[in-house]
């Protein structure tokens, strides 16, 4: 049984720069409504994100018309209160703040991992970790884990605790680099908006 093939996306072609992007094949993507910069309607946009680019366009196979660059952004958060919209989030670099929502609160939490993931991975202190080479990225992150561990515990911690793979550092699990703590929002707060 042959497979079907595979209909290529429209790149974006960044009418500032003529850069060309490739949009096909992204890692996620679904329908969202972006509130328009200029005249603040709501428009419903087909959005595609790939990398650290967050694409969209008036349907899912039209050659895109925007992008945010997500290597720019400071933080993507929910919006409720800001946009008077159910399912709504936002994402802002330190210039502009972009509001949209989605259909459900699930694609919202959806979008606002995957986004979030990929703020943190252009990140200069994510790279520099990563990249950090041996031992400088470990002490830096040792370091880290000091401080958090003194925070919490009010005190310095004991010898043995930090920096071994007994795994009894709660801030540190062998072999998870998932980033999905960081988007977590608590169900015991009565209004998690203000939870900053």
């Amino acid at each position: 049984m042959a497979g079907r093939a595979h209909l290529a996306r429209p790149p974006y072609v960044d009418p500032n720069t003529n850069i060309i992007y490739d949009t096909d094949r992204p890692e996620y993507e679904g329908w969202l409504t972006k509130q328009s910069m200029w005249l603040k309607d709501w428009r419903r946009r087909y959005f595609l994100l790939k990398g650290s680019k967050l694409f969209y366009s008036k349907n899912e196979w039209s050659s895109p018309h925007g992008m945010i660059d997500l290597a720019h952004c400071t933080t993507v958060k929910s919006a409720d209160l800001k946009s008077k919209k159910r399912h709504s989030f936002e994402i802002s670099t330190p210039e502009i703040t972009y509001l949209l929502y989605a259909d459900t609160e699930q694609e919202k939490d959806d979008w606002i991992g995957r986004v979030g993931k990929a703020i943190v991975r252009c990140s200069s202190t994510y790279y520099s970790n990563a990249e950090g080479g041996g031992r400088g990225g470990q002490q830096q992150q040792q370091q880290t884990n000091n401080a958090l561990y003194r925070n919490q515990q009010g005190g310095v911690p004991q010898p043995g605790m930090l920096g071994s793979n007994n795994n009894n550092n709660p801030y540190q699990q062998d072999g998870d680099d998932d980033d999905d703590d960081i988007y977590y929002e608590d169900p015991n707060n009565p209004n998690p908006y203000f939870n900053d």
